[in-house]
């Protein structure tokens, strides 16, 4: 089971219809930046195979401080500044727990 001051969340982002290269391309440049976060324990992008464009990214953080990093990032701001024209809607972040391994 995880360490209980983890923090877990499920980030998911629609692109808009067209945009799903762009997108994604984005995403991935995100998800390097974002694990060399020295809170960062995994940032892990998937796309799912059946839904053009719908992106999920499970992010596991050190700590509350460092999930709040992650949000004031400039790597995030830039990916937002980058592509949020392009996303059917905001962005659903979802917080999460472990129930079993």
């Amino acid at each position: 089971m995880s360490q209980n001051h983890e923090i877990r969340v499920i980030a998911h982002v629609q692109a808009q219809p067209g945009a799903e290269a762009t997108i994604r391309d984005a995403l991935i440049t995100l998800v390097r930046a974002t694990r060399a976060e020295p809170g960062c324990v995994s940032y892990m992008l998937h796309e799912d195979p059946t839904k053009a464009g719908q992106f999920y990214v499970y992010e596991v953080y050190r700590d509350q401080a460092a999930l709040d990093h992650h949000m004031q990032s400039p790597h995030l701001a830039a990916a937002f500044a980058a592509v949020g024209h392009l996303v059917a809607a905001a962005p659903v972040i979802t917080p999460v727990k472990e129930v079993a391994i």
